[in-house]
């Protein structure tokens, strides 16, 4: 069976400036992908390249089999893949619920089935879903972004940062919503500075250094690899 996105010789470029080179990888449905690597090792410019935000300068993407490299954004998304970019984006000056009911544009069908779904996973959520998005605590905020981008009911759900800036506590809520969503059928891609805890719910890892793949494997080897501890895990916790 064919995996469920695979990149091949992917490129992204900024003027002269080369922020991935070359990237091959593939994922498989069902699990989870982390990506980690240092600030500015091409590992957002990966994902905004996935999902059609930026244009790749080299390189072939395809998802579900069909070649999506220069797709638009919105059939991208339409096709089931989509991604919670790093900030959150939420719409501050809408409400809880009005975010949700964006976040399902591509399936007006589903609204309803995918607002229970959201304040299943999110029950502070629904406690707030009247409440302006921009009032709502960081934490909140995040979980609203992924809620909202499980509206569209993806097949692919692309994390960019999803625990930044948030609490010890809400980082672990976080990271278990990931889980949670994996075990629902949603493979997730996922790009976290938090290394040490994205290996131990993923499956497969990619480390990524000036845009390039240096390590990739069972996530569990690489937190073992003394390249890795050394270069981006630090102290065990």
């Amino acid at each position: 069976m064919a995996a469920l996105l695979e990149v091949a010789g992917l490129a992204v470029r900024y003027g002269n400036v080369e922020a991935v080179c070359g990237l091959t990888f593939t994922v498989e449905e069902g699990g989870v992908v982390t990506l980690i690597g240092a600030n500015g090792a091409g590992k957002s410019s990966t994902l905004l390249a996935l999902s059609g935000l930026v244009r790749p300068w080299a390189g072939t993407v395809r998802f579900r089999g069909e070649d999506i490299t220069r797709a638009p954004a919105e059939r991208i998304v339409r096709a089931g893949l989509v991604q919670v970019a790093e900030g959150r984006a939420i719409l501050g000056p809408l409400t809880v619920e009005e975010n949700l009911e964006m976040g399902a544009w591509t399936r007006p069908e589903a609204v309803r089935s995918g607002l229970d779904r959201a304040y299943a996973l999110f029950p502070r959520l629904e406690e707030r879903r009247r409440q302006l998005a921009g009032s709502l605590s960081g934490g909140e905020q995040q979980m609203l972004a992924i809620a909202r981008a499980l509206m569209a009911k993806p097949r692919l759900l692309l994390l960019d940062e999803p625990s930044m800036g948030l609490a010890p506590l809400l980082v672990k809520t976080i990271f278990d919503t990931i889980q949670g969503i994996r075990a629902e059928g949603t493979t997730v891609l996922l790009v976290e500075q938090n290394a040490r805890q994205a290996l131990r719910i993923a499956d497969r890892a990619l480390v990524l250094s000036h845009g390039r793949i240096i390590r990739e494997g069972p996530s569990r080897e690489l937190l073992e690899d003394p390249v890795v501890t050394q270069a981006f895990l630090g102290k065990q916790e």
